[in-house]
């Protein structure tokens, strides 16, 4: 810049000609434009390729979480992270780091040329500049806190409008669309109110740089023109003085920007690490060993649960021979749904209280000994995808469609599937919308037996099935039984018909446990459930002749 003035004033002079002067610029300014398509290539990729890498470490994390993580996290804030936090991250580590980079490249090589012309002239035009810093400094620390409640309060929004989406059936159903209007309003404001706060922040930041920049420009006016009427400096010396100055306008007003994606990316990865540091509760031991087959029964020695404060299961002990069907029932709370969930590993125990073929279920591989087993949630969920994908979940192999053609048969669901269009490849719908409960839960049993496994646990199947098709079910399911564990867990007395032994469960601990027709004759709980459920009001089950009942025959 300087040689180009200095040809322009004294041709005759120059060491370079004015025609010399612009090749050379043309040419810094092709390997400029050069210089910044390849660095903006490299940046952005490898900012793309982090935010690949984490989010397919958020994701294997979230698999390997067991579930008192996912009872105590909201499922729009997990993807609220997933997307939003993770962007300013991309953003950061992307634009960020590429612009932070320029920044610093242009201050050295600006600097360093104006302190060739003049090196007092330098210091007096940058002198604004650690104030600025200064300033900013101070400023960060707010920053990064106000960016991190807006992405909670993001979360917020998140987690209500996908909890909305789910819900929107009971909402109509109730006429409660106004209601969470104003809900979601609400979140909606409070999210507006902490993004104004950082807007403002940030609106004082930018001012700040400019004020320093111009400033800086204020002194070199006036203390270049002096030196320039002085003759310390020449003309040619002063104009490229104040070229390199204003090379600094840009990355000084694009560190405010910086700055603001730093605390942003800073405040979502610290939201991010709560996931990637999270731990799961049911891990393998260091000297864990697989199941391969199942041969010996589950036995349970004083085993208890609590959730935080709250005790679950309270000091129950027993044993379930191998190809026994164990029927458990109870008040509602009184941990059934616990129990599958401990003997499928799904929940932490401590060592000894639980023993699988046994072997203490602390010593097994946890994926070993899922393997063994079919579970059927309470919760039934099902993927969009076709019945076939549903049913044929987890299982492959050449045979797999005659699998799943047999698992709908066994669950009763095969006439069903029939009557569809598409029959198993019928879409079922976002957690199988298109499908009725009972369907739902039909599915649920097809693909939890699609295994063959030799451990069944079923969670309450039968509650949204009626009175025929549960008969239909119970006599398949009979027959997939013989040979197999089966615990089957119901408030429906119905569901026992084929069960060898009743565990009745009262406050965490067994109240009673015994053969069903002994169960009768005592007259207890369970005789008092079959009575509400099988007889008019007012009368009871009799215990003198339990080979009566509908539903169990004498031994």
């Amino acid at each position: 810049m300087k040689l180009a003035v200095e040809a322009l004033q004294h041709p005759m002079e120059a060491r370079y000609s004015p025609s010399t002067c612009a090749l050379i610029i043309s040419l810094l300014a092709i390997l400029h434009c050069i210089t910044r398509i390849f660095s903006r290539t490299l940046t952005l990729n490898a900012a793309r390729i982090i935010e690949f890498r984490i989010r397919n470490d958020l994701f294997q994390r979230l698999t390997k979480l067991d579930l008192s993580y996912f009872s105590s996290s909201r499922s729009g804030d997990i993807i609220s992270r997933f997307s939003n936090d993770l962007t300013n991250v991309r953003m950061l580590t992307g634009f960020g780091c590429m612009s932070a980079i320029n920044t610093v490249l242009i201050y050295s090589a600006a600097v360093t040329m104006m302190i060739r012309i003049h090196p007092w002239l330098t210091i007096w035009a940058i002198l604004p500049f650690p104030i600025m810093i200064l300033i900013i400094k101070k400023v960060s620390h707010r920053l990064f806190h106000r960016s991190l409640q807006a992405q909670e309060e993001l979360a917020h929004l998140s987690s209500q409008a996908e909890e909305t989406v789910s819900a929107v059936r009971l909402i109509k159903s109730y006429c409660r669309e106004e209601y969470f209007q104003g809900e979601f309003g609400k979140t909606a404001e409070r999210y507006l109110k902490h993004n104004l706060r950082l807007a403002r922040l940030r609106g004082l930041v930018i001012p700040v740089m400019a004020a320093a920049t111009g400033s800086g420009t204020l002194v070199v006016l006036f203390m270049g023109g002096r030196l320039v009427i002085s003759n310390s400096i020449t003309l040619g010396d002063f104009v490229a003085f104040s070229g390199y100055l204003a090379m600094l306008v840009w990355p000084t007003a694009v560190m405010g920007w910086i700055l603001t994606l730093a605390q942003r990316g800073a405040a979502s990865m610290s939201r991010l690490a709560g996931i990637l540091g999270a731990e799961s509760t049911v891990v393998d031991q260091p000297d864990a060993e697989p199941i391969d087959s199942f041969h010996s029964g589950i036995e349970a020695h004083d085993l208890s649960f609590s959730y935080g404060d709250t005790k679950i299961i309270n000091g129950i002990s027993f044993h379930i021979q191998a190809g026994e069907t164990l029927g458990i029932t109870g008040d509602v709370g009184s941990g059934k749904t616990t129990l599958l969930r401990l003997i499928a590993r799904l929940l932490p125990i401590s060592d000894g209280m639980l023993c699988v073929d046994g072997r203490d279920i602390n010593s097994i591989t946890t994926t070993s000994l899922r393997r063994l087993i079919g579970y059927v949630p309470q919760e039934t969920f099902l993927f969009s995808r076709t019945v076939a994908d549903n049913i044929g979940y987890g299982i492959t192999g050449e045979h797999a469609e005659d699998a799943v053609v047999r698992a709908a048969g066994q669950a009763g669901f095969l006439d069903d599937v029939e009557a569809f269009p598409a029959k198993f490849e019928t879409q079922v719908g976002e957690k199988g919308v298109t499908l009725s409960g009972g369907q739902k839960q039909r599915l649920a049993i097809a693909r939890a037996v699609v295994g063959n496994p030799p451990i069944l646990l079923l969670d309450d199947p039968l509650s949204a099935v009626d009175a025929g098709r549960e008969e239909e079910i119970l006599n398949e399911l009979g027959k997939f039984y013989s040979g197999r564990t089966v615990l089957i867990v119901s408030q429906r007395v119905s569901a026992f018909r084929d069960c060898d032994r009743i565990i009745v469960l009262k406050e965490g601990a067994i109240a009673e446990q015994g053969a069903p027709a002994e169960l009768l004759l005592q007259g207890g709980l369970y005789a008092e459930l079959c009575s509400r459920q099988m007889n008019a009001p007012g009368t009871f089950l009799s215990p003198e002749n339990p080979s009566q009942s509908p539903v169990f025959s004498a031994p």
